[in-house]
Parts: structure tokens; C-alpha cells; sequence
């Protein structure tokens, strides 16, 4: 059994990872750094915490899992690998490269692990993407375009979110998810280029972004805004042979905070009516179709990190693999307008 202190109980902490570790049968949520009441007949037994130095003073907990504010994840971290922990950290893993690199020697020195909570691998929209372009139905890729756009023009209520501070702004936010999935089809860029910049009135903080990433022949363009009020296609991947266009977002961060629980039925299931538009040619015949979307399971991350911890198993996120991503932010923050 693995027991689990865990640093914060916002959005991430509360909604995207407590429920995982409430249920999963590896799991023991023993301790939450909160001043928040922590529900007892969600999270049966858990305690409550006033800081992270409490939770690396007790000898039975195993994983610390940081969702704290982006500016701490670094520090954090770094205490409790220090401590003999294991450690799940909040993306963005740190703000610097720098920092990365000095995370994952450490891990490596320490022999605890260190996995990045890139859960937005396991969306059900972007494993269906993921597998539309495996399956050599579109043939070559040329193109791929990702976007994650909201409409939120009134600052975010939590102050912390609005401060000009390290691993702060959307680029940090919403960008490490689309780098990190760009990274994790194609690999490392050849080059790469982009922008942050501010589009909501009073903003301190960058709230929009276009990058794109050079693969050669394979052209990639990310982007994400906060000031984006009808939606463009989630995901566009254009090849020699086809091409595959998405709509809509994985279900599972609203599914749980309406208060579902993995494994409920329907949980992760997303509507039909995004199903992706597939058009190709195949053996010389045009088609034109639609793709189911697969069920999103950000459980996979839960049960590898699980496997690696107990069994000594191959981690499917390692910190090395997300050093690359914070390169590419950092040097994109330069250009901000």
C-alpha cells in the first residue's frame, strides 16, 4: 500500500487527483495539506495537514503528490525527494530548465521517483488521435494542430493565478499539456518558434499563446487563448492520404467535479455528437466517416505510478522526457508581445 500525503486541494488537488487516490486499491490518501474540511465519506480517514513539512515528518507516507501553486512545485519537490519520498508533482513540473534538470539528477541520486502529472495523455480525445495517426490511415502526416481555447474574460478569483510569479500563465498552463502531447507523437522538434502574450483587460499575466514546432515535414501549430468564445476544432491532423478533424474536450475533469468516480458508468465516456470527422482515401476508394472517441482514463497514470513505486516498472512519464517542454516554454516567454 502506498500512502499518500498530498500538497493542496484546488482544482487539481481536489477534483483531478484525490478521487484516484481515494479509490484505487494501491492507494492510502493518509494526509492533505489544507485549510479546507476534506469530505469524510468521500475520503474516509484522511487528515488534514498545515503544511508539507508535516507530511514529510510522518514515516509512513510514501508519495507526496504537489498540486500547489506553480511557483512552489520546484522547492517542493526538492524537500521531498530530499526526504525520502516519492513524488507526483503538478504540471508545470518547474519553471526553468534548470530547475527540471536539478529535479530529475536528484530523483536519479535518491532512487525515488519522480513522475509529472501529464495526465492529459490519457484524454480520450487525444488517445483517439493518437491512434487515427498510428493507424497510417491518413498516410504521412503533414500537419497537426492542437488548440485549447476557453472564454474567460474576467480575472481568475484565486489571486495566485493572476500573479506574474514563476511557472505562471497559460503557456505553463494549458501549453505544457499541448507541448507534452506534440512531444510525445513526434518527439523532440527540430526548431520551434511562437509567442505569449495578453489579451484580457487588467491581465498581468500572459493569457494566449501560438507556438509551432518544425518536424521536418511534419508542421506542427499549438495555440490556447482565454478570449476565445466559438471554439475551433480541438485537434487537425492533415495527411498524404486524409485527414482527421476533432471537436469537443475530454469529459473526466467535468464528470468529476459534477461528482462521478472513475469507474462509474459513463465516467470518461464523451458525447457522440464530438465523434471526429475522419476523410480519406483507402485502396483507391474515397471515405468520408466518422471515429468513436475512446473512454478517457487518466487512471493509467495512477496505476503505472503505482507499478513503478511497488514493482520497480518502467515509468510511462519520465522527468527527462518533460526537460524538452520547459526548454521550449522558456524560450517562447522571451517573445512575449
Amino acid at each position: 500500500m502506498i500512502n499518500v500525503g498530498l500538497v493542496g486541494f484546488g482544482l487539481s488537488g481536489r477534483w483531478l487527483q484525490a478521487p484516484f487516490f481515494a479509490i484505487h486499491p494501491h492507494y492510502t490518501l493518509k494526509s492533505i495539506v489544507t485549510s479546507q474540511s476534506i469530505d469524510q465519506e468521500i475520503f474516509k480517514g484522511t487528515q488534514q495537514a498545515k503544511s508539507i513539512d508535516e507530511l514529510l515528518a510522518d514515516e509512513e507516507i510514501n508519495l507526496i503528490s504537489i498540486c500547489s501553486p506553480s511557483s512552489t512545485h520546484f522547492a517542493y519537490a526538492k524537500k521531498a525527494l530530499e526526504a525520502g519520498k516519492h513524488v507526483l508533482v503538478e504540471k508545470p513540473m518547474t519553471a526553468t530548465v534548470e530547475e527540471a534538470e536539478e529535479l530529475t539528477a536528484l530523483s536519479k541520486k535518491v532512487g525515488k521517483t519522480l513522475m509529472i502529472y501529464q495526465n492529459r495523455r490519457f484524454d480520450g480525445d487525444f488517445m483517439t488521435v493518437k491512434r487515427v495517426i498510428e493507424s497510417g490511415i491518413l498516410g504521412d502526416v503533414l500537419s497537426y494542430e492542437a488548440r485549447w481555447h476557453r472564454y474567460s474574460p474576467i480575472l481568475n478569483a484565486k489571486p495566485w493565478k493572476e500573479k506574474v510569479s514563476p511557472g505562471n500563465g497559460i503557456i505553463y498552463d494549458l501549453g505544457a499539456h499541448l507541448i507534452d502531447q506534440a512531444i510525445y507523437l513526434f518527439g523532440i522538434p527540430d526548431s520551434f518558434d511562437g509567442e505569449v502574450y495578453t489579451q484580457r483587460a487588467n491581465s498581468n499575466i500572459d493569457d494566449a499563446f501560438h507556438l509551432y514546432l518544425n518536424y521536418g515535414k511534419v508542421k506542427v501549430k499549438l495555440s490556447a487563448s482565454l478570449m476565445v468564445k466559438e471554439f475551433e476544432p480541438r485537434y487537425a491532423v492533415h495527411g498524404t492520404s486524409g485527414s482527421f478533424i476533432k471537436k469537443g474536450l475530454d469529459p473526466q475533469e467535468d464528470h468529476l467535479r459534477a461528482g462521478y468516480l472513475p469507474g462509474m458508468a459513463g465516467f470518461g465516456y464523451e458525447d457522440p455528437k464530438f465523434d471526429g470527422q475522419l476523410t480519406t482515401n483507402l485502396a483507391g476508394l474515397e471515405m468520408k466517416g466518422t471515429v468513436s472517441t475512446f473512454q478517457g482514463n487518466w487512471m493509467e497514470l495512477y496505476n503505472n505510478l503505482a507499478d513503478v513505486i511497488l514493482n520497480g516498472a518502467e515509468p510511462i512519464i519520465k522527468p527527462e522526457e518533460i526537460i524538452p517542454q520547459i526548454k521550449i516554454i522558456e524560450e517562447v516567454q522571451k517573445h512575449k508581445a
